[in-house]
This record gives C-alpha cells, structure tokens and sequence, in this order.
C-alpha cells in the first residue's frame, strides 16, 4: 500500500511532531503515541489541518485529503448550491490554512475550459476537476508543457518531455497558457499528444493516470484542447476508481452516517438559545468536522474532544 519513500515521510513527521510536543505526549506514553499516528494515516484522519506540503507529501495523503474536502462538504452537493473559485478555496483553507490559490485555479479552468474563472461551479463538477488536478499535480503540469510546446508549432521529435525534476520551471509556462486563450480553441492533434504523452509515462517517476483512459479519451477525436482532454479525464470512472478517495458520481451525495451525524447536530441547534443564526450552525458543522478527524497532532484532538467523546473519524472505511 505504501513505499519505501511514503513510510518514511510518516516516520520523519512523527518523529518531527512528537520531539515538538515532547512534554504533552509523554503523558500518556510515546508507544500509545506511535499507535495512534500510525492508525490515522491508515485510516486517513491524519491530513486534516495539516500544512499543505504535508497533504500533499505521498499519494495516501493526496486521496485522503480529497475524501475529506468530499465528506466536509457533501452537503454543498446535496443543496444544490453553485460556489466561486473563491469560495472553495476558503473551504479547501478551512481545512489547509496553507492551501494555495494555483491549484484551485488551475482546478476552476478544467471545470469552465477556461471561458471565464469567475463563474459559478456545481460541487460534483469542482470535486472530480480538483481530484485530477491535485492527485496528478505534477504529471500534469508536465503534459501542459508539451501541450504548449505542441501548440507552438514544434514537431514531436523536437518537443521535450519533460523530467520530474524540471516542474519547479512551470509557473511561467501556466502564465503564458493565460495568455493564448484564443489560440486555444483549435487545440493539438490528437494523436501527437498521445504519442508524446506516451513517451511522458515512461520516465515520469509521479503518479499518472491510467495511459488506457488517456488514449481512449485522445482517440475519440483529431484534435483536443488541453482544458477539454483534462475535463474527460477527470469524469472519466476508470480515474476514479484507481483514485479510490470518493464514490462513484451516482453514489456521492449519499452518505448515510455524515446524514446520521448533521442530523444529530440539526437537534442540537434546534434546543440551543444561542443558536439563531446560519453562522452557528456552520461553527456547529466545523466542530463536528474537528471530532470527526482526530489528528492534526493528538494534542489537538485532546482540546476538542472537551466533551468526552472518544469517537475517531468516519472516514476510516476503505
């Protein structure tokens, strides 16, 4: 389930976190401490509130992180509301204070194939765009290189694939992507991205999705827009199976326990005097979240769990 280089990301951040509340951990003993890091991680309760280079550290964590934005927010899908791209990006900094604006809107311009960010997104649509986007980060940045270079006019033989070591140099490459919108709308022949693509899989040492569903989506016409390849991508159930972080698109505004839960926290504002606004219920919601994930550290869980609940997450299944 994990590699080598995973484990030892969750080893170095239990050692970091438990030298840095070495006084409260001690406690309650530094074997009960290792039990229940290692328990969330395989439960995958351990990326909530956590810093974005945390979340995004291993592949476990990036699925984890995308159920969690799935079972925090479901009710937004189940409502019907339609949100901005600043809107969730202060629901993804709800839950990763650190979480940068690039990924949200490299995420909104997969939905709206770039004809203008600021519309108004459905929660299902932004959801399986940002599982893409924030699953297979690197790979495609590397894939909007050789789509730029492509759409340039260079011949295959002369486009370079990228490393994984050459991303840090794509921020200026997704800056001139702005920049030819117009440019964009007659896209790349199909069949050339594939077979550079195909080259990209190769030596590409990130996650990358499924090199059937890419050339099954690239095969259906002759030519394709980086924007439009990505949305099929990520509507495509083949992506999100191997993903394995949300339910298939039938199945993901049911959730009978989140229900059994909202529901216990709907009687509870309903008896509270205090409670007479949007506002506290949404403070009520969020203090279920914190409950319902036990870990940024332990001690933080300690803090929450004031009423005497010992409950760890619902998300523990899979």
């Amino acid at each position: 389930m994990y590699s080598d280089s995973s484990v030892l990301v969750y080893l170095s951040d239990a050692v970091t976190q438990l030298l840095e509340h070495k006084e409260e951990y001690t406690q309650f003993g530094v074997i009960r401490y290792f039990a229940e890091y290692f328990s969330s991680v395989k439960n995958s309760n351990h990326v909530l509130f956590r810093e974005y280079n945390y979340i995004r550290a291993t592949p476990h964590n990036r699925a984890s992180f995308i159920r969690v934005f799935w079972r925090c927010y479901r009710q937004i899908g189940k409502s019907g509301d339609l949100l901005s791209m600043l809107e969730y990006r202060s629901l993804l900094q709800l839950l990763c204070p650190d979480f940068p604006v690039e990924v949200v809107q490299s995420t909104t311009r997969i939905v709206l194939m770039e004809d203008a960010i600021d519309c108004l997104m459905s929660f299902s649509d932004f959801l399986f765009a940002f599982q893409l986007q924030f699953y297979y980060q690197e790979f495609l940045d590397s894939v909007l290189v050789i789509y730029q270079d492509l759409l340039a006019g260079k011949s295959p033989n002369t486009v370079i694939v990228p490393t994984s070591t050459s991303i840090e140099q794509l921020p200026s490459v997704v800056a001139e992507e702005n920049d030819k919108d117009g440019q964009q709308q007659d896209g790349v022949e199909s069949s050339t991205l594939a077979q550079c693509i195909d080259a990209l899989c190769d030596r590409f040492k990130h996650s990358h999705p499924s090199r059937s569903c890419m050339k099954e989506i690239l095969h259906e016409t002759d030519k394709v827009c980086y924007y439009s390849f990505l949305m099929n991508l990520a509507k495509h159930e083949t992506i999100n199976q191997t993903i394995g972080a949300l339910p298939s698109k039938d199945e993901l505004l049911i959730d009978p326990e989140m229900d059994q839960e909202l529901d216990k926290l709907i009687a509870q504002i309903s008896v509270s005097p205090s409670s007479n606004s949007s506002g506290s219920a949404v403070g009520g919601l969020k203090e279920v979240q914190r409950k319902a994930s036990p870990r940024r550290n332990i001690h933080h869980r300690r803090k929450v769990e004031s009423d005497g609940s010992t409950e760890e997450t619902d998300s523990s299944e899979n």
